[in-house]
């Protein structure tokens, strides 16, 4: 079955950087576009990176110039490079096909203190 698993995560000051990792498993990852989600307490999940079978991607506006989503076909993971983070970045972050996938990993908490 379609399965996510989510690492990287820590608490890290503002201005750090992290690098998150998702090891996906169950389909074909070389041919699916990926996303990397958030979500914060009291807030709906929300988009933070999206990259394609070919490498194209797109950004939240709050995240551009910041984080940089890649892939590795060969190891069917997805990662995200998180660099000057801001307290604002805190939250569950899960990657996975889409927002309406019904296949969610746990996810990874980030926590960034100011």
């Amino acid at each position: 079955q379609v399965q996510f698993v989510e690492s990287g995560g820590g608490l890290v000051q503002a201005g750090g950087s992290l690098r998150l990792s998702c090891a996906a498993s169950g389909f074909t990852f070389a041919i699916a576009a990926m996303g990397w989600y958030r979500q914060a307490p009291g807030k709906q999940r929300e988009l933070v990176a999206r990259i394609t079978s070919g490498g194209s991607t797109i950004y939240a506006d709050s995240v551009k110039g910041r984080f940089t989503i890649s892939r590795d076909n060969a190891k069917n993971t997805v990662y995200l490079e998180m660099n000057s983070l801001k307290p604002d970045d805190t939250a569950v972050y899960y990657c996975a096909l889409n927002l309406m996938s019904p296949y969610w990993g746990r996810g990874t908490q980030v926590t960034v203190s100011s």
